[in-house]
């Protein structure tokens, strides 16, 4: 199975068709009237679609066992065809596309066993997925791409060439992952004094976005978040929670980090973990969707 415990869960809902064809009249008239020999022919369905959506991990070896919250499955009648719409919702880490067309198979197949005692020409003709929404994938690409970041490693080893800057290699990877490729790489030293250089210079330049990696933690030389919070003037707390929130649970120790967000004039400020996990986490947690705030006036971060 494909891991996804990187993912956020999110709403997801997916609609699936499937079209069952007769070859005459009178069978759509038995299902109308409810003289089909086998039942209710919608009923029937219905409930076996149900089932299906509910049970297609067990079907499907690649499939992830999740929480079907909502499903509705409807038929209607055009022409000589029973059209089957199946939608169905979880709030979950991936989709239910493969749901919702799993439902409607069944469905389908429900009534074409149903109906071919009658009529010997039956076919299913088409199952398809009609459209899913929700996950990374529906986040609108309407930042401008080359809207100006600033990546700054506080970081004494990395400043001193004795290590790799691991982490601020993993935040720009992900960062032009989303097409973003106007990134300034800063490395300085762990002291105070050089964070708020550093601040002061890049909020006076106006850069929009500032990322800050390294010094976020518990030790006496851990000032980044410290420092940071002295320039903000409207804090983004919804931000540090859900990073927060996003690697308690994969690690207790998340619980530690003392990350802090908000905007200097108009500049974004966040403060990520220095590990190269946990860089990496609060990234799959914030980002793309921190770069909603930069669409409204997307004009105004172009160089």
């Amino acid at each position: 199975m494909v891991n996804i415990t990187h993912k956020n869960s999110t709403l997801r809902i997916a609609i699936a068709l499937a079209r069952v064809e007769v070859s005459k009249p009178e069978t759509i008239q038995a299902v109308q009237q409810g003289t089909v020999p086998k039942g209710n022919v919608f009923e029937f369905s219905r409930a076996a679609g149900l089932l299906a959506c509910k049970n297609t991990f067990q079907v499907i070896p690649d499939c992830h066992p999740l929480p079907i919250e909502y499903t509705a499955i409807t038929h209607e009648l055009e022409g000589l065809s029973i059209i089957i719409r199946v939608e169905v919702h979880t709030i979950y880490k991936t989709g239910v596309e493969v749901e919702a067309m799993h439902g409607a198979s069944v469905t389908a197949l429900t009534i074409y066993d149903m109906l071919k005692p009658i009529d010997d020409a039956i076919r299913i003709s088409e199952i398809r997925l009609e459209s899913k929404s929700g996950g990374k994938s529906d986040i609108k690409k309407n930042y401008p791409d080359d809207l100006r970041i600033a990546l700054v490693t506080v970081n004494n080893r990395v400043k001193q060439n004795l290590v790799q800057d691991q982490s601020g290699d993993i935040i720009e990877k992900k960062l032009k992952g989303f097409g973003l490729r106007n990134i300034e790489r800063i490395v300085i030293q762990e002291d105070a004094e050089s964070i708020r250089q550093t601040t002061s210079e890049l909020i006076e330049k106006k850069v929009p976005l500032i990322l800050f990696t390294g010094g976020t933690g518990l030790s006496a030389t851990d000032h980044t978040p410290d420092v940071v919070q002295i320039f903000i003037e409207r804090d983004v707390p919804g931000l540090m929670e859900a990073m927060r929130s996003y690697g308690q649970q994969r690690t207790p120790y998340a619980i530690l980090g003392r990350g802090v967000a908000g905007f200097s004039k108009d500049s974004l400020l966040i403060t990520l973990p220095g590990s190269p996990r946990g860089a990496a986490e609060s990234m799959a947690a914030g980002f793309p969707y921190i770069l909603h705030v930069f669409r409204p006036v997307k004009e105004k971060y172009a160089e």
